[in-house]
């Protein structure tokens, strides 16, 4: 049956249902204010898909602080399925629903396993979904949703969710706006409603109020039909939802006591259990006839749950009653609730209940806590400790429980919530320690809150207050802050990273036993140190040895997400692509191990990094597909740093010079100084492949800086380059000195690879140009640098020398040799990817009187790009779990995708993609 006034919104819903039926998945969020008919269509849906497996949940406002209390209720039919899924999201899954203890699991790794969990339970055929309220979910249930909804493909599912509100974690979501009824039908639904003789002035002023809501279409003339006469009582209006719920306030209001009693329990008691509901009802005395009254005033229905009819009925029943009374009741449930079975409910029960300060609720709410971050429901924990704060009758322990609060609302992603609580700690009793927390966790938010400029000076500042108080947590703070001094890099206030460098180096040496090996972050602490004070003559050999410390086994997962980061800028500082190699690759394991997908993007960066650097550009790209992946996942944006990057090294000047504006641009409103060296160095090595020297030599110029990170290092060899084409060779041979006091201790064939290829440039003069008889001592450095780099990982730094080279012999009018060196060049660039480059031989190579043809034509085949993404997978091995597991697909949805892949390419197993796929 059609809903009055709703052909259009029906008509939608029954395309989806169809595609459903058929094999497709979908999602639609139906957006619009309270009683607009939202929940109804949900209704629709469910009543024509009563031939499908259903499952439903709501969001309920009492419980927005239950982690994963939503989407427990969602999955609670299928929760003997979770053993059967892959072992981490299995593990995970069994964690936050409570079914066994274990370590707190990454949210995406929970998001993961409901995707599979519910792509399984549609193997038996179509699954509808419907969310109500999502407005009023936990942040953890509608995260793990809104990840779900991003990744559905073909699975056989369709997912309604409902919300009055914009809801963060699932913008971008396909939405259906519900509006109000066009008058003919709000007409005929409110003429259905009112029996009596109604003045025509009072009905077009009612029409006009309702301005087609339904549900004030249905409630506002019963609310007291006298009141309309002559449209009077509708000049005490004001907002629709609050003249709807005044209704819903006068119907509660002339029921019985014990009525009234039992609508509160049940408001407050937002899980509708009956069974809870009439044990407390029966602790405050309450008629068990007491639900009758209820169900005939249309207010309620008590069956397997006692369901509101509108939340605006629960909020209506709640808010009316006197403080008092909502106490009273929430005293009774907190009784009536078991302290084995649901001991988290009792506390927050008690938390409503207490009239004033009592540590002991506060103490049982702080257990909550603990177990909501077991969890990984961080905001759940982060509100159990603001009531638990709010509960504690001793200023101490209260600003300890305000710190504790504000720390989980940062990790989830609620900085302003954290900065309230900690003016709230500093308003307490004074403490050195707790002091020094504050600043630090200041420090980390305002690198969040768009004041990255501050981060290092508050964290140095921290760091040296825990100097005396915590040496263990003044090492790691000086880390930090080395780190947030090197993104923000010029942008910083007044704190470089080589003041932070200088107070670290000062900081007391950590207390360790005789036979204890020192951490791996100690030692980096100590060597970067020492690098940013002394230079890389003393600190290369100190880095190298922290950076053999950062062993696989050596590191908890905990301490790998955090710090193989900073090893990886200590691998680029000294020019150990070896180290670089390991620990980026390191890194992502970790981080995809511990479910960490928010901190994935960052390992993604400077793996991706070390891919371009061994020529591996595809590799390169998959990486970034993988991170389009997440942050479609997450529904947050990026910067374009690192695409921006791919295509500069790949030469695809139109689409990268676009991507390198657009990352620059962001570097700056970010003040992102690390961002904006990078942007930079990458203009110049597109620049210097598009042989376009002089915008080469200004965009390296911009970014050249021996105290710099690795970025401003590695555009002192850009600048070499570009300056010697320009003819400026007293600017190279400055270059070439900074960039000796950086390789020349680093002893890496890397390191002394590049160093010799800049010597060679300067030697030579102005390359291709270079007059006859520049002298033996370029030849030596090139060979000596091919010599090296060919021992290294940077098959394009061997590449760009080949070429230099190259260019070198034919100015010297040694043709037959410039060929095979540039013959070498432009192989190993065509065989990359580099565009740009590969061009720049060409030309050289035409001037040797050499043709060369472009890259035979290939079989076009209309790949979809996550085809690619799976078929290469596929190729190299990979389960339909494993990728689902790196592109946050389903099992099924990988499963179709390939049968959709072997049917394009005339194929029949995944034996063959290696034949088809280079």
């Amino acid at each position: 049956m059609k809903l009055l006034g709703r052909r259009t919104e029906c008509a939608r819903l029954d395309v989806l249902l169809k595609a459903m039926r058929g094999g497709a998945s979908d999602v639609l969020v139906l957006s619009g204010e309270a009683g607009i008919g939202k929940t109804a269509l949900l209704d629709y849906a469910v009543r024509c898909a009563a031939d499908v497996r259903i499952l439903r949940a709501s969001g309920v406002e009492s419980e927005m602080e239950l982690p994963y209390a939503a989407l427990h209720r969602l999955c609670l039919p299928l929760l003997d399925g979770v053993d059967h899924l892959p072992g981490p999201q299995a593990e995970a899954l069994a964690t936050v629903f409570g079914m066994r203890a274990g370590d707190r699991p990454g949210p995406f790794l929970v998001g993961l396993g409901v995707l599979n969990l519910l792509a399984e339970a549609a193997r038996g055929g179509p699954l509808l979904c419907a969310v109500d309220d999502a407005h009023w979910l936990d942040e953890a249930s509608a995260q793990a949703i809104a990840f779900v909804a991003r990744r559905l493909r073909a699975e056989s599912i369709l997912m309604l969710i409902t919300s009055r509100t914009p809801i963060p974690s699932m913008r971008g979501l396909v939405e259906l706006g519900v509006e109000g009824l066009a008058p003919a039908a709000a007409g005929e639904l409110l003429d259905s409603v009112v029996r009596w003789p109604l003045d025509d002035g009072v009905r077009a002023a009612l029409l006009a109020e309702a301005r087609g809501n339904p549900l004030a279409l249905l409630e506002l003339p019963l609310a007291s039909p006298d009141r309309l006469a002559g449209g009077f009582g509708l000049l005490e209006a004001t907002a629709l939802t609050g003249r709807i719920e005044e209704s819903f306030r006068r119907r509660i209001a002339e029921l019985p006591a014990d009525s009234q009693e039992l609508l509160l329990l049940a408001a407050a008691e937002s899980a509708g259990d009956p069974v809870l509901i009439w044990r407390a009802a029966a602790a405050l005395g309450l008629s068990p006839d007491a639900g009758g009254a209820c169900e005939d005033a249309e207010l309620l229905t008590i069956g397997v749950r006692f369901a509101f009819r509108h939340p605006l009925v629960r909020s209506a029943v709640y808010h009316a009653a006197s403080a008092e009374a909502r106490r009273r009741v929430h005293r009774v449930l907190a009784d009536a609730t078991s302290r084995e079975a649901d001991p988290d409910r009792r506390a927050w029960h008690l938390g409503q209940a207490a009239e004033r300060q009592d540590e002991a609720v506060a103490a049982e709410l702080e257990a909550s806590a603990d177990r909501a971050q077991s969890r990984g429901g961080l905001a759940a924990a982060a509100a159990f400790l603001e009531r638990a704060a709010a509960l504690t009758p001793d200023p101490v322990k209260r600003a300890e429980r305000e710190l504790l609060a504000a720390r989980d609302k940062y990790h989830a992603g609620a900085p302003e919530g954290a900065q309230v609580l900690l003016d709230k700690v500093e308003s307490g009793p004074y403490d050195e320690l707790r002091s020094a927390h504050v600043l630090q966790l200041r420090g980390h938010l305002a690198f969040v809150t768009g004041s990255a400029a501050l981060a290092p000076s508050l964290l140095l500042e921290a760091a040296r207050r825990f100097e005396v108080l915590d040496p263990v947590l003044a090492r790691e703070t000086y880390l930090d802050a080395i780190i947030y001094a090197l993104r923000v890099g010029r942008f910083a206030d007044d704190v470089t990273v080589t003041e932070v460098a200088k107070a670290a180096a000062a900081a007391p040496a950590p207390r360790r036993e005789a036979s204890e090996e020192p951490r791996a972050q100690d030692l980096l602490l100590d060597a970067l140190a020492v690098v940013y004070t002394e230079g890389h003559e003393k600190g290369a050999p100190l880095v190298r040895r922290a950076l053999d410390a950062f062993s696989p086994d050596g590191l908890s997962i905990v301490e790998a997400t955090r710090w193989l980061s900073l090893a990886c800028y200590g691998a680029f500082a000294t020019w150990d692509d070896v180290a670089w190699e390991r620990i980026s690759a390191e890194s992502v394991r970790h981080i995809r191990a511990a479910g960490a997908l928010g901190m994935l993007p960052v390992a993604h960066s400077q793996r991706m990094l070390a891919h371009l650097h061994a020529g591996q550009f595809q590799a390169a790209a998959d990486l970034l597909e993988e991170s389009d992946a997440i942050v479609a996942a997450i529904g947050v944006d990026r910067p374009a740093y690192d695409v921006a990057g791919v295509a500069a090294w790949r030469g695809q000047a139109d689409q990268a010079f676009e991507l390198l504006r657009v990352a620059e641009d962001a570097a700056g409103e970010r003040r992102d100084g690390n961002g904006l060296m990078f942007v930079r160095y990458a203009s110049a090595v597109l620049l210097n492949g598009l042989g376009r020297f002089g915008e080469a030599r200004d965009a390296a110029l911009a970014a050249a800086n021996p105290r710099g990170s690795a970025f401003a290092y590695w555009a002192l060899t850009e600048l070499v380059e570009a300056a010697v084409r320009c003819g400026d060779r007293a600017l190279a041979e400055q270059a070439v000195e900074q960039i000796a006091a950086l390789t020349t201790p680093s002893g890496t064939d890397w390191g002394l690879g590049t160093e010799a290829r800049m010597r060679g440039l300067i030697s030579e003069g102005a390359g291709a140009e270079a007059e006859v008889g520049a002298g033996p001592g370029a030849e030596a450095y090139y060979l000596e640098a091919i010599k090296r780099l060919g021992r290294s990982r940077g098959v394009m730094d061997l590449a760009r020398t080949h070429l230099v080279y190259g260019e070198w012999l034919r100015g010297q009018e040694r043709v037959a040799e410039a060929r095979e060196q540039l013959s070498t060049a432009h192989g190993r660039f065509a065989e990359m990817g580099a565009e740009a480059y590969a061009e720049r031989a060409r030309r050289e190579l035409a001037a040797c009187g050499v043709s060369v043809a472009g890259p035979a034509a290939q079989k076009a085949v209309e790949l979809t790009e996550q085809e690619r993404q799976i078929a290469r997978r596929a190729r190299d091995g990979r389960s339909n779990a494993e990728i689902g597991a790196e592109l946050f697909l389903s099992g099924r949805t990988v499963e179709w995708h390939l049968r959709k892949v072997f049917s394009k390419l005339g194929i029949s197993s995944r034996r063959e993609l290696r034949s088809v796929l280079s």
